[in-house]
């Protein structure tokens, strides 16, 4: 069963995911991001579910049909051609057809598969069939390629989803910059679409983004091999984000197998070895979960929205909750996605502490799940209010709401069709428009 209109904002949210639609996949935002990404595709896939059931389904299979033989779904997929696009496939040398990133993003995949399973069941069904083996092997690969007896890894913090927030200011300091690498030379002459369309004070900054470059070379050289990318690769860390969204996809990825009649056996060994794993990222000396170097085990010592994604996974502790409190208080739209009281702390800068619809959906998902409505609430409430009055965007400042990032975004779009924008009453302007 579809939902039915009740405002113009819900024409306006499907109408972004259709204009972003390139024919089976769909693109975030144009221009910015002209490709297929990994988990904006699959929140794509859940929105268009509220409405076209067939093409929700055509989005996720069209994502796994890209992925690779190790079990990796990468975290773009280069459908067409944009030369002025950059990094574009020659910087990741990947190998693959068509051309994709080397590295993942993170895997929501079960868990919105479940979600749009479960609005038409029967039309789902075979779908399921097909894609479970698929996501058994994706999780496979990420216990098996990015798990130390702990935690989820990182290669690159692209792979996290939260590309530049201080959770790896530690790792990227230690990543040596070659000034002679044609593609860094390549990005300094003003070759980054994102600064010629969005104002420089919103995205990554320039020594991050040599870094970033840095870390995909040394990718090319080892044709992205998982175990040299582990072993000698410039960035490995442990990631609070990924690690938390692994374990709720898990449980959901158990429940598509009861569905199924599988043997799910084995994949509840791996949840209940990713969950005691865990446990390492909690940092005791400041009551959060939190981020840290793998070969160094030094914490990163800043809280961030991927701590908070533990709700996601119906992990709780109570003095992470009290910190989840007191950031949520400094700031009046949703869960920032850095510490407000940090001095690293930017409201409009990429990740380093503006509020993201998505993120704040996961959070929601989870508080919900465990009983805490009101936050859930709340929460929901907050985020509408940035569609509301702002309109379709990346991201928002998260103190006075400014709309940040790239405009007619996706995975917003989506956000504010299957959750927050569900059962709210119009307001004034959203009835003139």
């Amino acid at each position: 069963m579809t939902q039915t209109l009740t405002k113009p904002l819900d024409q306006a949210a499907r109408d972004v995911l259709l204009g972003n639609d390139r024919g089976g996949y769909t693109i975030p935002t144009a221009r910015l991001y002209p490709f297929q990404w990994n988990w904006d595709s699959m929140f794509s896939a859940w929105g268009y579910a509220t409405f076209d059931i067939p093409r929700a389904w055509a989005e996720v299979e069209l994502l796994f049909a890209s992925q690779w033989p190790s079990g990796m779904v990468p975290h773009m997929v280069f459908h067409e051609v944009d030369p002025e696009y950059f990094p574009g496939p020659d910087v990741w040398g990947a190998h693959q057809s068509p051309p994709t990133s080397g590295i993942s993003q993170p895997p929501v995949a079960a868990t919105l598969i479940r979600k749009i399973y479960e609005v038409d069941p029967e039309a789902g069904l075979p779908h399921v069939k097909a894609l479970y083996p698929k996501l058994v092997a994706w999780h496979a690969w990420w216990l098996r390629e990015r798990c130390f007896d702990g935690p989820v890894a990182i290669t690159h913090p692209w792979e996290s989803g939260r590309d530049n927030c201080p959770d790896w200011d530690i790792g990227m300091a230690g990543v040596p910059v070659d000034d002679s690498d044609p593609f860094i030379v390549k990005s300094r002459a003003n070759s980054r679409r994102d600064l010629g369309l969005l104002n420089a004070d919103q995205r990554p900054v320039a020594s991050d983004y040599d870094r970033y470059l840095s870390i995909l070379a040394f990718g090319r050289s080892v044709n992205w091999d998982d175990r040299e990318m582990i072993e000698n690769g410039p960035f490995l860390m442990a990631d609070p984000g990924i690690t938390f969204v692994l374990m709720r996809a898990y449980a959901d990825l158990i429940e598509l197998g009861n569905i199924l009649g599988a043997d799910t056996a084995e994949l509840k060994a791996q949840e209940a070895r990713l969950r005691e794993g865990a446990g390492k990222l909690w940092n005791a000396d400041h009551g959060w979960f939190d981020a840290y170097d793998i070969r160094s085990g030094e914490f990163a010592n800043v809280l961030g929205s991927g701590a908070f994604l533990a709700y996601l996974a119906g992990v709780s502790r109570p003095a992470q909750d009290a910190h989840f409190a007191r950031a949520w208080d400094k700031v009046a739209y949703g869960i920032p996605s850095a510490d407000p009281d940090s001095e690293r702390f930017e409201p409009r800068r990429y990740w380093r502490g503006p509020t993201w619809p998505v993120v704040n959906s996961l959070i929601a998902m989870g508080l919900k799940d465990m009983g805490r409505l009101q936050a859930e609430e709340r929460l929901r409430d907050e985020t509408a209010r940035l569609i509301e009055a702002g309109g379709f965007w990346e991201y928002y400042d998260p103190i006075d709401g400014t709309p940040c990032g790239g405009p007619s975004f996706g995975w917003t779009a989506a956000v504010w069709l299957t959750w927050c924008g569900q059962g709210r009453t119009p307001l004034a302007a959203d009835k003139e428009r």
